[in-house]
Formats: structure tokens, sequence, C-alpha cells
């Protein structure tokens, strides 16, 4: 049976795939490479020297939260619009997820900058709880991101693309993803079982991204219209 034609232009698939992508390299190194190294849980002194030693680092860690911020937000427009005829809801649902999270980041952001600029002032008590402040918009805002995923994994079987196992590696890793949330808050200690959750995501988000910009979302076969 001949593939039937997504109701979608590859033009807007792989612009929705670049946004997925340029929304990775803001986050990536944002939360694993940056915030590490400036943000010591528990050492005020250890912050605020780190912050004034590397306030290029700083800096440049407020600036990639706002670029995760502009481009989750139109990752999260442009999923809606490439969506919207296979899945209103489902489409829908991402957009707000995304969009939600979106704004989690914008104020952790705010708290960051708050940060650097009181570096200037010496006080590190209050430069390390607006990184502490930060860092746990972080990891509640975690699961939106995980709530975003569950939809966008219904959009993509509604579409029907192959690999299908593709969707349902969406949904779980959604699910794993808030719930990776709910065990870093009940049990601190469990920081592998916690990351270890996260996982599923990564990997389905991985193959997303190289599916829209690679195939333009392409269905295997005539989808739901």
């Amino acid at each position: 049976m001949a593939t039937a034609a997504p109701p979608w232009s590859p033009r807007t698939a792989r612009t929705t795939g670049a946004l997925y992508l340029a929304m990775a390299l803001a986050g990536v190194p944002a939360f694993l490479l940056l915030r590490p190294v400036l943000f010591s849980p528990g050492d005020p002194a250890a912050t605020l020297a780190a912050v004034v030693q590397q306030e290029g680092l700083a800096r440049l860690a407020v600036v990639l939260e706002l670029g995760l911020v502009v481009t989750q937000s139109l990752t999260a427009l442009w999923w809606w619009r490439l969506f919207r005829a296979v899945d209103p809801f489902a489409a829908a649902a991402t957009a707000v997820f995304g969009l939600v999270n979106a704004v989690a980041v914008l104020v952790s952001a705010a708290f960051l900058a708050t940060a650097v600029r009181l570096a200037g002032g010496g006080d590190a008590g209050l430069v390390h709880l607006a990184f502490t402040v930060s860092d746990a918009l972080w990891g509640v805002g975690a699961v939106f991101f995980g709530l975003w995923l569950v939809p966008m994994g219904v959009c993509v079987l509604r579409a029907r693309w192959r690999p299908r196992p593709l969707g349902h590696l969406l949904v779980a890793g959604g699910a794993g993803y808030v719930l990776s949330v709910v065990v870093a808050q009940a049990l601190p200690g469990a920081g592998a079982l916690s990351g270890a959750l996260t996982v599923p995501a990564t990997v389905a988000e991985l193959g997303v991204i190289a599916h829209l910009l690679v195939l333009g979302g392409r269905p295997g076969r005539p989808g739901r219209r």
C-alpha cells in the first residue's frame, strides 16, 4: 500500500526538529555542565566563590537558560502546528505542558541572574538561596517536562511513525520522568535511580529529533486525519 502524505509539510517537521535540537543544545550544558560547577548545595561560601571567580560561566548559564525558554516555547508551538490535524487534543496538551515548563525555567533564570548580581556584594547566604530556589524550580518543573512527553508520544502513535515503538517509548519516558521527580523529592539519596528513570525519555527525544530532521516526520502508512 502506498504511504499517504502526512497532513503537514516536511519543512514544518524539519523546523520543529531544528527547534527541538536547539532546545537540547541549550538545556544540556545549562543544567548538566554549568550548574554543578557553580552551585554547591549546602555550601554558601563555595557557591559564592565559584560565581565570583567564574562570573563569565555564571552569565553564560543565564543566557543558556533564557535560550532554553525561547526554544522550548517555539518547539511547543511548532509541535502543535505539526500535529493539530492528527490529534488536536494531544497536540495542544504537548504545547501547554511545554510552555508551562518553559515558564518554570524562565523563573529559574531570573533567580540565577539575581544570584550573579548579588555575588558582587559578597552575601554568600543570598547568593546560595537564589541558586537553591533556581535549582528547586528545575527539580519540580521537570514534572511538566515529563508530562509534555506523554501526549507527544500519543501524537507520534496517531501519526503512525516508524519505528512505532518510538511513540510508546515517549509515553513511557514521560511517565518515567515524572516518577523521577517524585523519587528525587521523596528519596534524596536515590539519585542513581532518579537518573535512570530519565534515560528512556532521553533516548526517545533523540529519536524524535532524528525523525523530524531526517525523515520530515513521514508516517510509515496512512495515519488518522
